[in-house]
């Protein structure tokens, strides 16, 4: 089943086009990197597919689920460095968008995440204490909690040390594996898209390509 259908997609600012007839379809459970220079889009397709902006033509349509309810999407920003005097401990920041009643089954879906995500020996910290892998792992935590279909990591990996990059992959990849979840991974790491993801939607000024990463020469992108 594709869990999202992009076709003839373009956007445009003040009549200057960011991208232009972008067509392409993500299968329930694959990884794909969106990969491209600064500037061509990345971003800005993101804000579409998050239903944040409305496109200037072209359409986005996500399937329904068996049982008919509409595809969820979950979505873990670029690291954000976070004040050392920030209150909220992690396992409140990773429940922050919840309400003040949480059911038994809402508590007990929270603790499984906190340790899918290994966070459970630093679930009553700080999250300001935090180093920026365990901070990205948090946000990971938070996008899980209303069970996506599909997510988004925007730039998650940028600006993590190496052994922190592969942590949070590791994880994103089993949660691939585990829960089937499809994943669409914006990055510049080509290095790191071909460890963890499958395929590639390469953007470039005024045009785009999709295949397999692993024949993706990476010279092609630069910052």
């Amino acid at each position: 089943m594709d869990v999202i259908t992009v076709k003839d997609l373009s956007v445009s600012f003040e009549g200057q086009p960011v991208f232009e007839d972008l067509s392409f379809k993500l299968k329930e459970g694959s990884t794909t990197s969106l990969i491209g220079q600064n500037g061509v889009g990345k971003t800005t397709l993101i804000r579409v597919l998050m239903q944040m902006l409305q496109p200037t033509t072209g359409n986005v349509t996500y399937s329904k689920k068996e049982n008919g309810e509409p595809i969820k999407v979950g979505y873990v920003p670029q690291f954000r460095n976070i004040d050392k005097d920030y209150p909220l401990s992690v396992k409140n920041f990773i429940q922050l968008n919840a309400g003040l009643f949480k059911s038994k089954a809402y508590k007990q879906s929270v603790n499984h995440i906190i340790q899918e995500t290994n966070l459970t020996s630093i679930q009553n910290s700080s999250m300001g204490e935090l180093s920026g892998g365990e901070k990205q792992r948090a946000y990971l935590a938070q996008a899980l909690i209303d069970n996506p279909d599909f997510i988004i990591l925007d730039e998650s990996t940028a600006s993590l040390d190496p052994t922190a990059k592969l942590s949070l992959m590791s994880l994103v990849k089993q949660l691939n594996e585990t829960r089937k979840i499809t994943v669409l991974f914006a990055t510049h790491d080509i290095e790191l898209a071909k460890e963890f993801t499958e395929d590639y939607i390469f953007m470039q000024p005024g045009s785009y390509e999709t295949g397999k990463i692993k024949n993706f020469d990476e010279s092609r992108v630069g910052r």
